[in-house]
């Protein structure tokens, strides 16, 4: 038996939302102003240490910037537009410095279907940003789509553990 996704956008993004409420502090927005829905972002930070916190031996940051947008059908122009904002948007969430170790940038489109010329420029996305040559940490921008007309979730490379961790969420 094929696993399906939910049949409506909302459904998707509700289980979505969901899902990540346990570990993301979400923000949602307004529908009527813009296709974005959510903000879900994510902090971590450890340490290892001797005796006392005074005698840190290292320390790491992390943290993503997931954007849930809804999109009735996803065009090569309206991919362009998002992924450029989310892109600035994220950016000037990052705190790069020297306990920093990466961050994650990571555009969720829902839609009902999406153009052959934006799939293929999703999929060829390649964003990343070393801070202070990678001694400041890195950036990384991840980039899925959720098809429901194709019943399929696809990323660029280096999202493949995002849409993986939404096909867990979304197949269930």
């Amino acid at each position: 038996m094929e696993k399906r996704l939910p049949e409506t956008r909302e459904a998707v993004i509700s289980r979505m939302l969901k899902s990540y409420a346990g570990y993301y502090n979400i923000t949602q927005y307004e529908k009527e102003q813009s296709p974005l829905v959510a903000r879900c972002d994510f902090f971590e930070h450890s340490q290892k240490y001797v005796i006392s916190r005074k005698a840190e031996l290292w320390s790491a940051d992390s943290e993503e910037f997931l954007y849930i947008l809804d999109v009735p059908h996803l065009t090569l122009e309206l991919y362009e537009k998002w992924r450029d904002q989310v892109y600035e948007d994220g950016m000037g969430r990052i705190h790069p410095g020297p306990g920093h170790m990466y961050s994650f940038i990571t555009p969720v489109f829902v839609c009902d279907s999406c153009g052959e010329d934006a799939k293929k420029a999703l999929k060829k996305c390649r964003l990343y940003k070393s801070f202070h040559f990678s001694l400041h940490g890195w950036m990384d921008y991840h980039t899925v789509v959720v098809d429901l007309k194709k019943n399929r979730i696809d990323s660029n490379r280096s999202g493949h553990t995002a849409a993986k961790i939404l096909k867990k969420v979304l197949y269930s």
